[in-house]
C-alpha cells in the first residue's frame, strides 16, 4: 500500500464510529443535508485504473511486450494518484510510452462506460443509506463532468445500492470537463445548505474540505484518507480524518 501522510491523524476505530454515528443522528434535524464526494471518497476507482492498465497491456502485447508485462501486474495496492506515476511504479520508463499510456488511460477513465468498475469504499453504501433514512438529503458533489460521466455515475451508484434517483438525492457534476474540480466546488459550496442544515461534508481532497469550512464554519468536515492530489494544502484543524465509513466500533 502507498503510505498515507495523514495516517497519524486518522481517528481510531471507536472514535470514527462515534463520529459517524453522530452524523447520522444529526440527520434527523429536518431539513438537513450531507455532501459526499465520489472518487476516492465514497467510491474506490482503483479497479477502474487496473482495468484500463490491463487493457493497455493487451494493446501493447506484441509491440511492447516488456511494458505489457508490467501493466498486466497492475493491482489495487500499487495504484495511487497520477497515471504517469502509476505507470512508472509498474516499471514503464520510456517517456514516449508513458505519454502513450497516459493518453490511453485518459480516453477511458473519464467516460461513462468505465464507471461500472468502481467499488464502494468500506461501509460507504450502508452509511449513506443510514443518513438518508434518518431524514437527510444526500448531495453527491463530484468533479466528474456531465457530458461524459453523469450517466455512468448514476448507474454505478444505483447498482452499488446507494440512494440515487429518489426524492432527497441529487448528483451534482461539473458542466464541462475542463473546469478544475476545486474551482467547481468553490462555486457550488456556498449554495449548498442554504435552505437546510448542512450536517457534514466528506471529501478526499484537503483543499475541498478546507473550502467547505471556509463557507460553512459549523459543518462537520470529514477528510476521507485514501488518495489525493500531490502537494495538498495543510488540512484545516477543524476537520476529522477517517479511512472507512464502517459504523462498528
Amino acid at each position: 500500500m502507498i503510505p498515507s501522510a495523514f495516517l497519524e491523524k486518522r481517528l481510531d476505530r471507536k472514535a470514527r464510529a462515534d463520529l459517524l454515528r453522530s452524523v447520522v443522528a444529526a440527520c434527523s434535524d429536518h431539513p438537513s443535508t450531507v455532501v459526499f464526494d465520489l472518487d476516492g471518497t465514497l467510491l474506490d476507482n482503483r479497479p477502474r485504473v487496473v482495468r484500463i492498465f490491463h487493457e493497455l497491456a493487451e494493446t501493447w502485447g506484441s509491440s511492447h511486450p516488456r511494458e505489457a508485462a508490467f501493466c498486466r501486474q497492475a493491482r489495487l495496492e500499487l495504484v495511487s494518484y497520477g497515471v504517469v506515476e502509476n505507470l512508472r511504479r509498474l516499471g514503464v520508463e520510456d517517456e514516449a510510452l508513458l505519454e502513450e499510456g497516459a493518453l490511453f488511460w485518459k480516453e477511458r477513465f473519464f467516460i461513462d462506460g468505465y464507471m461500472k468498475y468502481d467499488v464502494e469504499m468500506p461501509g460507504a453504501c450502508a452509511f449513506v443509506r443510514a443518513c438518508y433514512e434518518a431524514g437527510s438529503d444526500i448531495v453527491y458533489l463530484t468533479g466528474r463532468d456531465l457530458p461524459n460521466m453523469a450517466i455512468g455515475t448514476f448507474a454505478s451508484l444505483r447498482d452499488l445500492g446507494f440512494p440515487i434517483g429518489v426524492v432527497g438525492t441529487s448528483l451534482v457534476t461539473k458542466p464541462a470537463f475542463e473546469i478544475p474540480d476545486t474551482d467547481f466546488k468553490r462555486e457550488v459550496a456556498p449554495k449548498i445548505g442554504q435552505n437546510s442544515k448542512l450536517v457534514a461534508t466528506f471529501d478526499n481532497e484537503p483543499a475541498n474540505i478546507n473550502l467547505f469550512l471556509e463557507f460553512h464554519s459549523g459543518v462537520s468536515a470529514i477528510f476521507f484518507d485514501s488518495q489525493h492530489a500531490p502537494d495538498p494544502p495543510e488540512l484545516d484543524a477543524r476537520a476529522s480524518v477517517v479511512d472507512s465509513f464502517e459504523l462498528d466500533a
